[in-house]
């Protein structure tokens, strides 16, 4: 497969281990990925070949014969025990029941808090792994052109490079980066003492208003424009990670 997706992610959706919100936006990214349809359609045929594969040995007649023997010598002081442990074991089946379906029906909007908090733990844990030694870039480059050629086959989009030293904003340089199974394009700037990641990755969405989130005492700006999501994550004060946002915009 050599779609920006890695390779689980094709797997949790077939198997249906992906989050709803997940599973949304892997449907919008079969849209235009031939890659994962081919492999969805290979995992499918297996499933399809297995299902069907007479992959079983027909029980023995003595195994019959002797559950039967089983079943005859039960007394009714046993068939009483069973009964009633089968009237405990379906009250407990409908607790369950009802808890689970509590806690299906009432987290409709736990689930895009749950979606909100993997995503910005995903962007902050990518944004502190680029802080360790020799992890920030792949191109170490203050020149645009630079940073785009170097782009060039490593991800299938293309996207703006701007050095916004003027403003503040530095260039560094970028890298490939893995944010929640795909591989996105990473944009480094510095203002001052602070660095600033730009995450991008290709959207079947529309574009969409700023999203802000923080953790870990780190800030985040998401947004989607032009079939690009954007994403700047920092420890900087939230009114940088807004000027940065405003001139990637422009």
């Amino acid at each position: 497969m050599s779609c920006d997706l890695e390779y689980f992610v094709v797997h949790s959706y077939f198997d249906g281990e992906l989050s709803a919100i997940r599973a949304a936006e892997f449907k919008h990214h079969l849209a235009d990925c031939s890659d994962c349809m081919d492999e969805l359609a290979a995992l499918s045929s297996v499933r399809g070949s297995l299902k069907y594969a007479r992959l079983y040995e027909a029980a023995p007649a003595s195994l019959r014969q002797k559950i039967r023997a089983d079943l005859h010598s039960i007394t009714p002081t046993t068939n009483r025990s069973l009964l009633l442990s089968w009237r405990g074991l379906a009250a407990a089946a409908g607790l369950f029941l009802v808890v689970l379906i509590l806690w299906r029906v009432i987290p409709g909007v736990r689930k895009e808090e749950d979606y909100q908090a993997e995503f910005a733990a995903g962007i902050v844990d990518a944004h502190l792994r680029s802080l360790l030694p020799a992890q920030l870039t792949n191109v170490n480059s203050s020149d645009p052109q630079t940073v785009s050629t170097w782009f060039e086959g490593k991800v299938k989009f293309v996207f703006p490079v701007r050095n916004f030293a003027d403003d503040g904003f530095a260039l560094q340089g970028g890298r490939v980066d893995i944010v929640q199974g795909r591989m996105v394009a990473a944009l480094v700037y510095r203002s001052r003492d602070q660095l600033f990641n730009v995450f991008i990755w290709h959207t079947g969405e529309l574009d969409g208003s700023p999203r802000t989130g923080s953790r870990q005492g780190y800030q985040w700006i998401d947004w989607r424009k032009g079939k690009l999501e954007f994403c700047t994550v920092s420890a900087a004060a939230p009114s940088d990670l807004d000027r940065l946002q405003r001139l990637l915009t422009e």
